[in-house]
């Protein structure tokens, strides 16, 4: 599992945004092809591309010649092809404290997920938002 790195952030790792907002995670083409350059076969299987045209392909099978023609990505289960309910990646670690196990290489929409900065989603059910009485701080602080 990837450590993350101590950063400056308000984040609890209660991991409630991963279980809830997770599978709704879509990576962008630069994440697809880093993890196709480093051979992450673990993170691809679990994400699907729907091509500009014909049927969609299971991100394993993608050839980086094809990432031209994607149009989106979703997460689905592998085996199933069903949609997930929560981020196959969140690793439990202790009984209320969670961290990603693709950190160093997760999506990007999740290194930019900060409920607790103006501007950027917002996640009511986030304890660090309620440690900080709901107060967002502005980008930059």
């Amino acid at each position: 599992m990837d450590e993350p790195a101590l950063e400056d952030e308000p984040c609890e790792q209660c991991g409630l945004c991963c279980r809830i907002l997770g599978p709704g995670i879509a990576p962008t083409v630069p994440n697809v092809y880093v993890w196709m350059e480093q051979g992450r076969t673990d993170i691809l299987r679990w994400y699907v591309a729907f091509m500009e045209k014909g049927d969609p392909i299971k991100c394993i099978d993608l050839r980086a010649d094809d990432l031209g023609d994607v149009v989106s990505f979703e997460m689905r289960h592998p085996e199933t092809g069903e949609f997930v309910t929560v981020c196959p990646f969140l690793r439990r670690v202790a009984k209320t404290r969670y961290l990603c196990g693709i950190h160093f290489v997760k999506p990007d929409m999740c290194w930019n997920y900060q409920p607790w900065v103006w501007g950027e989603t917002y996640f009511n059910r986030c304890l660090a938002l309620k440690k900080i009485d709901r107060k967002c701080r502005w980008p930059h602080e």
